[in-house]
């Protein structure tokens, strides 16, 4: 595959800092309206997987046992995966840590991230061995149209999440959708780790999406998609499925067509 030089373009636009939002439209969520949950997938994917998921306090060896497992059932059926992973639990400890010592700005808990998800990210090229690929995607400058099965992305600069390197890759390679994977199971009116009652949602609009979230990223932030991440996919096109990357049932589901537990923005 070729990659696009007008969509490598546009995504160094968003990196250089261009604030433009292109053309929204107003519609009304779709609150609790059940609607047939559904998504067939090419044979490459973009997974965001959360940090969270695999790193919360401490390394989950279980679930990446399982993971493992998982992904490896996919490619012997003809699929590939890039796999973005967040910081999760291991740069939230060295983000506290560095804010008891000394008075630090949002740049330098968003270098520390940066850096827990790599630590992650090798973690998970280590763990795949042969299967994936030897270099990580740690920049724009390394994407690239994958040999092997598994290639592993990590972040890569102050101002944005994992999950926009994972819209940003699929921008890149011309793929029309990411699963973000983290502990969030749906989009809800409201952050369900505050509060008990929330409203959740199957389908929306990106414009829908956006009215939720803050407008600026903030290190530590906890919405499924980060604003910078859900503007690129809101201007390119690209839907973004959020799951609960824990449950691979449900994960499964979605991979193989079936119907599945989640929220589609796009």
């Amino acid at each position: 595959m070729t990659l696009n030089l007008a969509r490598l373009n546009f995504v160094k636009q968003i990196l250089a800092g261009d604030s433009s939002t292109g053309g929204r439209t107003n519609k009304s969520l779709k609150r609790n309206e059940h609607i047939s949950m559904k998504y067939n997938f090419e044979k490459l994917i973009v997974i965001a997987l959360g940090g969270s998921i695999v790193c919360p306090d401490k390394i989950d060896i279980l679930f990446l046992r399982k993971f493992k497992k998982f992904i490896e059932d996919f490619i012997g059926r003809g699929y590939k995966f890039i796999l973005v992973i967040g910081g999760g639990g291991l740069g939230r400890v060295y983000q506290e840590a560095a804010t008891k010592v000394a008075d630090i700005n949002n740049e330098d808990k968003d270098w520390i991230g940066i850096h827990a998800t790599r630590l992650n990210a090798h973690l998970l090229r280590t763990i795949f061995k042969d299967l994936a690929e030897p270099v990580l995607i740690d920049s724009l400058d390394k994407v690239k149209s994958p040999k092997k099965p598994v290639s592993i992305a990590s972040g890569w600069r102050p101002g944005w999440s994992t999950d926009y390197v994972a819209l940003a890759i699929a921008e890149i390679l011309e793929i029309k959708e990411v699963i973000i994977a983290g502990k969030p199971a749906f989009v809800c009116d409201r952050d369900p780790s505050k509060y008990k009652k929330v409203k959740k949602f199957e389908k929306m609009s990106w414009t829908e999406y956006r009215k939720l979230i803050p407008d600026k990223w903030v290190p530590g932030s906890h919405s499924p998609v980060d604003p910078i991440g859900a503007r690129l996919a809101d201007e390119k096109n690209i839907k973004a499925i959020i799951i609960n990357g824990k449950d691979l049932k449900n994960f499964d589901r979605l991979l193989i067509g079936k119907e599945f537990q989640g929220t589609i923005i796009g």
